[in-house]
């Protein structure tokens, strides 16, 4: 039986799978970057081990950094989390051979689903119908434009070894299939460490079903009910619930039991998610997630089973607790996340510290959070702050229950996704269900995104003053994180990890409003391309430079005709807020 777990992640998910951990008596282990030092995953566990480094690349997806936490912590077993390494089978293998559990599926299993395209074809064996597309990797932009003279546009490239909506971009026409595809490989490398894509047809109106399934090592599997999470931007996901609505008895079953089906044919143990698209009465394996999902809660609310839980059983080869017969669904459970973007902006990451957090409560109100008032959302890692849900008797009532919530929702200094997450709920096309995974893009006003009653402005400081306080200060003693207590003038001390020193960039005195040619950078990150050169004539909405932050890629574009007259970037240089790219004359 597991005694101590090391979480290899960080954030909400983190905190979430170490509350599990703590009930059932079970020691917790933390790692963390030099910007993580003082975050709420470390503070909350047991132990906790610096893995160096800033980016998720030199930090939580160094494999030997995490192994050599494991070892001087004396963890018997790792929990993945999602995202990172929670479907690579490299590290799942190098801890199993280094006689640690893995609470996570065979690493035969990943490599199967890990790999969308064998994940095609063991959906094939299992006799459940796929998305048209192909069963190998792009290796150029002629096969994507060869793929869409036969099947049409717009085409889906998608991370092989990946999901979640990172690495996917779409492609509308023949003309942007070699930037595309570059994108989408950059994507994927970044943060799934392969930059393998594929492609498949892109559905014009599909709504996204999940079905959640578990399976322990005796070869017994069940389906916990499904998922609808078509509410999206840019591929990921902002609402889901359970059960999916507007779906019929013998559709929930079918769809169960293809689950189920393409599972047991890979020879899967754990938690999983099938994800299928759904368009007029008929469904279509998508892929699966050899992982938790960000949006198991839901799941868990409507069947009152904790799923953390149930990993570890069957880690410690338990046998599952019931049969599909025994599993029972209960009301109707919502999840928003809430992210750091600013959705009136085209939902650009927001990141930032968190001036004010207070978050809502009362009846069928649970949150799980990664931050806590006072933390700051670095621009290296995911921009979720944590997740909302609601569960009440019925969709009705818990729509009504999420949007009373998200109006007790208060946070400032960043923006973050309320702003939209309101506007979705009330609108009559979500009550109706005639939503789709293009709906917020497509079809939802954006101006809506703009109206809200929470504030995002920083809260105001009180007067400086110089009485002495007690703080918390996070040390390190060969790589081990403790805390110590100490007295110190207010405000004197700085409680966070030094970032590393970063090259500053001039900033332009002007700004950048409409139509001025001084283009600056909506947010902080990373300059991961730049597209002209001194010289060069641009049109207006040209692209200039690509910009990665928390992961997502946002290419930012010429506000006028002209010359470029400077360029004031390169390629893996880090950017703030306001600081200057690109001048046009």
């Amino acid at each position: 039986m597991l005694t101590k777990i090391l979480i290899a992640n960080r954030g909400e998910i983190a905190v979430r799978v170490m509350r599990t951990c703590r009930e059932l008596g079970i020691k917790t282990v933390a790692v963390y970057s030099d910007l993580d030092a003082d975050a709420l995953h470390v503070r909350y566990a047991d132990e906790a081990y610096a893995l160096g480094g800033q980016t998720a690349a030199e930090s939580y997806l160094n494999t030997e950094a995490i192994l050599a936490a494991v070892a001087r912590s004396g963890a018997d077993g790792v929990h993945p989390g999602y995202g990172f390494f929670s479907e690579n089978a490299d590290f799942a293998r190098a801890l199993i051979d280094a006689g640690v559990t893995w609470i996570g599926p065979p690493p035969e299993a990943i490599e199967v689903m890990g790999d969308k395209i064998s994940a095609r074809l063991a959906a094939e064996r299992a006799k459940v119908e796929s998305v048209p597309g192909t069963t190998t990797f792009i290796v150029d932009a002629e096969e994507v434009q060869a793929f869409g003279k036969k099947f049409g546009y717009p085409i889906a490239i998608k991370a092989a070894y990946g999901g979640g909506g990172r690495g996917m971009k779409v492609v509308e026409n023949a003309e942007s299939a070699a930037a595309q595809l570059e994108s989408a490989q950059r994507e994927a490398q970044a943060y799934f460490g392969r930059s393998e894509c594929y492609m498949e047809r892109y559905l014009t109106k599909p709504r996204h079903i999940e079905i959640q399934v578990f399976a322990d090592a005796h070869g017994n599997a069940v389906y916990f009910g499904d998922r609808d999470c078509s509410t999206q931007r840019r591929h990921q996901k902002l609402i889901e619930e359970a059960p999916a609505p507007d779906l019929s008895d013998a559709t929930r079953v079918a769809m169960g039991e293809a689950a189920v089906k393409v599972a047991l044919a890979c020879g899967y143990r754990g938690a999983g998610t099938i994800e299928m698209l759904y368009q007029d009465g008929e469904f279509y394996f998508l892929e699966m997630n050899t992982r938790l999902q960000v949006e198991h809660c839901v799941t868990e609310e409507v069947t009152r089973l904790d799923l953390v839980a149930l990993q570890i059983a069957v880690a410690n080869g338990e046998t599952l607790p019931l049969t599909q017969s025994e599993v029972t669904i209960s009301g109707h459970s919502i999840e928003c996340r809430i992210n750091a973007e600013d959705p009136s902006k085209n939902f650009i990451p927001s990141p930032g510290k968190i001036e004010r957090l207070r978050v809502p409560s009362g009846p069928g109100v649970r949150w799980d959070g990664g931050y806590v008032e006072g933390d700051t959302i670095s621009q290296y890692y995911d921009n979720l702050v944590g997740k909302l849900i609601v569960t009440a008797p019925d969709r009705r009532q818990a729509i009504s229950r999420m949007v009373r919530a998200l109006q007790e929702f208060e946070i400032a200094g960043i923006k973050t996704t309320v702003t939209a997450h309101l506007p979705m709920l009330q609108h009559p096309d979500f009550a109706a269900v005639r939503h789709s995974t293009k709906w917020v893009e497509t079809e939802v006003d954006s101006s809506l995104f703009a109206d809200s009653s929470t504030s995002t402005e920083p809260a105001p400081h009180p007067a400086s003053e110089t009485p002495l306080v007690e703080r918390v200060i996070p040390v390190e003693v060969n790589g081990k994180r403790f805390t110590v207590k100490m007295w110190v003038p207010q405000g004197g001390v700085a409680v966070t990890a030094s970032p590393k020193a970063r090259p500053k960039i001039a900033r332009s005195s002007g700004g950048s409003g409409a139509g001025s040619g001084t283009v600056s950078a909506p947010m902080q990150g990373t300059i991961v391309k730049v597209t002209v050169e001194p010289g060069d004539s641009v049109e207006a909405g040209q692209s200039l430079v690509v910009l990665e932050a928390m992961k997502m890629e946002n290419v930012i574009v010429a506000d006028k005709a002209g010359t470029v007259s400077e360029v004031r970037v390169t390629t893996g240089q880090s950017v703030g807020t306001g600081d200057v790219l690109v001048v046009i004359a």
